[in-house]
């Protein structure tokens, strides 16, 4: 095992650039010099070796067609090397391209290593607007010779990869800064010439949405907001709120993109102001539905243009996000193969669209939620339960808690297989009365309780035939997940949970075939690449977000309060961590 302890290791963590000048140093290093530019081909079809995307293929499969680490093999894996990180909550995803990895850390550095070794390359620090509140981020996008890149004070940077210099600098103009202001946490995308980024805005008003950019320049071409203007479609599912009363609709998770289609598909977020649309306004031709809130949307990427939209759960009153990856997938509908785009919200309940219109496919349920009562087949609309909504004189049992069931954990999608892979928290919550302290402003209480008959099992790995949609195994754990899913064609499938532990399971029938102890909470987008002619698995530990932070509190005070395995465990601290065969 490598651990660097060198100059660039100080640069690495160093709260400023002026620590030092890695650039310099590296600038004539022969895997910059040899780094090919990515290309538009590149982004469709990666190389085997790289990892170009946040979940490697802009259909956000999260799968790997590397076999070189696979089910006979990899108990024979081992830490290859680390490098400490600073603290932080932060959700990173490397992105590995001709053996150098690049990772957006917090206090808005990015880094550029040997994917080999380690050994750092340059960095590139941003000078954050000291009002800025920090923000855990997804990751960054590569394009030609850049390196698109968001930050805390809401700009978008565009970064030569060769050398770290910064190239173009977007402010997004009328975004807010600081604490409950906007925020970018998506990962850009870079789609037919265009970057494209998401913005968050849990509490601020009017809402989230999406900027397109102009790749060569950054300027801003066009603006999709996610809650409707006056006078728009949508503006009549508001309870007439006016727009300054409206929120939320955050765009806090990356999309995907079909180039076919040429479309873009990204998930909205639920409002937190949910007592606004709780009871529903007598008025003619208004509803509270409250689009797109809980919806994918389709979008032109040169445009911004909304090609189609479909509002999985209108009014969600429980903060039930569906704002997950969007897998483009190829999937049987009445003996016809379609092209779907396939998303589960928080209830860990999938809906199949057809890519190139949005008309409603099929639902495919978990067994988790007990929310949705009924679901129409031809339309998608979902008819809830009397518990879909708080009440003011007791509590009620709702399933599944508020931070999932599935939350930002994504899925993978085994393309050869056919076989999807879910990490899943499995956790109920007692909601309501009203009126109480919540970060809902019904006052609706979100108190996590176990799952009925489940008790002392929160982590739960679900593997279905997406062909068949049936279930082929289900791996179950005291610790919920939080980390990602990364599978790969070695039939092995890579994830990691809150008890710090890291694992290796064999796809094919969910049994543990390695596992280590990260030594901090795992919680990021763990990947694989080839280096140097081996194959490397890499994954960022010690920087958790609230999400874990929640869990931890609540799955300890269920499983002995200070008794609790998980309170018993030490935290060494933030770090990227990347394993190989010994």
């Amino acid at each position: 095992m490598i651990q660097l302890k060198h100059l660039s290791l100080a640069c690495a963590i160093a709260a400023t650039a002026l620590a030092c000048d890695v650039s310099a140093q590296t600038a004539n290093h022969p895997l910059l010099q040899n780094m090919r530019p990515v290309t538009d081909e590149m982004l469709r079809s990666p190389p085997a070796e790289d990892w170009l995307n946040w979940r490697r293929t802009y259909d956000t499969f999260g799968f790997s067609p590397l076999d070189q680490i696979n089910t006979a093999n990899v108990a024979n894996m081992a830490e290859a090397w680390r490098v400490p990180l600073e603290p932080g909550s932060n959700t990173p995803t490397p992105l590995v391209h001709d053996g150098v990895m690049f990772m957006l850390a917090t206090n808005d550095t990015l880094l550029a290593m040997d994917a080999s070794s380690g050994e750092l390359l340059w960095t590139y620090q941003h000078q954050t607007d000291p009002g800025a509140a920090p923000s855990a981020k997804v990751g960054i996008a590569l394009h030609g010779d850049m390196i698109i890149m968001p930050t805390n004070d809401i700009h978008v940077l565009a970064i030569s990869a060769k050398t770290g210099e910064l190239i173009w600098d977007h402010a997004i103009e009328g975004a807010r800064i600081g604490r409950r202001a906007h925020q970018l946490h998506a990962t850009p995308l870079v789609a037919n010439g265009m970057v494209i980024q998401g913005v968050t805005a849990t509490m601020v008003p009017e809402g989230g949405y999406i900027v397109g950019l102009d790749l060569e320049t950054g300027e801003e071409a066009w603006r999709f907001y996610s809650i409707p203007r006056p006078g728009e479609p949508g503006d009549e599912t508001w309870n007439a709120l006016e727009l300054s009363a409206r929120s939320g609709g955050s765009v806090w998770m990356p999309p995907s993109y079909d180039p076919e289609l040429d479309l873009v598909y990204f998930g909205t977020a639920p409002t937190y102001d949910t007592a606004s649309l709780l009871n529903k306004v007598d008025l003619p031709g208004i509803t509270n539905d409250g689009l797109y809130t809980n919806s994918t949307v389709a979008l032109r990427p040169k445009t911004g243009e909304l090609a189609w939209h479909f509002q999985h759960v209108a009014n969600d009153q429980w903060d039930l996000d569906w704002t997950y990856e969007r897998q483009i997938m190829h999937v049987p509908v009445n003996g016809v193969m379609r092209k779907a785009v396939v998303t589960a919200g928080k209830m860990a309940l999938f809906d199949a669209l057809d890519a190139a219109t949005g008309e409603y496919l099929y639902s495919l349920d978990l067994g988790l939620q007990n929310l949705i009562a009924s679901i129409d087949p031809v339309t998608g609309v979902k008819t809830m339960n009397p518990n879909a909504a708080p009440i003011a004189e007791s509590s009620q049992l709702v399933c599944p808690f508020a931070a999932g069931g599935r939350n930002w954990q994504a899925s993978s999608y085994d393309p050869d297989s056919k076989i999807l892979f879910m990490p899943i928290a499995q956790m109920c919550m007692i909601g309501g009365p009203l009126g109480g302290q919540s970060i809902l402003s019904t006052g609706a209480s979100l108190t996590p309780t176990p799952f009925p008959g489940r008790e002392g099992e929160f982590g739960r790995l679900q593997a279905v035939n997406m062909e068949t949609r049936e279930l082929l195994w289900d791996y179950r754990e005291m610790a919920p997940p939080t980390t990602a899913i990364v599978a790969t064609a070695g039939d092995v499938i890579f994830g990691g949970a809150l008890d710090h532990s890291f694992k290796a399971i064999d796809a094919r029938n969910g049994d543990v075939l390695w596992q280590t102890n990260t030594g901090d909470i795992p919680a990021s987008y763990p990947i694989t690449y080839m280096a140097n002619g081996k194959q490397h698995v890499a994954v960022v530990v010690g920087q958790p977000t609230i999400h874990a932070g929640t869990f931890m509190g609540a799955v300890s005070a269920m499983t002995g309060g200070p008794d609790s395995p998980l309170g018993k465990l030490q935290n060494q601290g933030p770090a990227l961590i990347v394993y190989a065969l010994e």
